[in-house]
């Protein structure tokens, strides 16, 4: 009985592992650019390898990666911006 208790714990922790993966590299792709969907895929089938594919993977142009960083919400940059490209068109 105790063997069984000590795999169900086991497979707990791989299980909040590999949630914790497929969350993570979802997170990372949406930021990059290129959708929560693709990166969830990654996370889900490659698990570990699928967030570290993530991190190493370029980010598009224009997007949340490039402008604001890994992280935040940017509330206050997204405003900066508005700002600078309204001064700058001039009609």
């Amino acid at each position: 009985m105790t063997l069984f208790a000590l795999l169900g714990a086991k497979a707990l922790w791989l299980m909040y592992l590999w949630l914790l993966s497929a969350i993570t590299a979802s997170y990372l792709s949406e930021r990059k650019g290129y959708g929560e969907k693709l990166g969830l895929a990654f996370g889900m089938l490659l698990s570990l390898v699928g967030t570290i594919i993530w991190l190493v993977w370029p980010a598009k142009p224009e997007s949340k990666w490039r402008r604001i960083g890994p992280w935040g919400r940017g509330k206050d940059i997204d405003e900066k911006i508005a700002a600078v490209e309204a001064a700058t068109h001039h009609e």
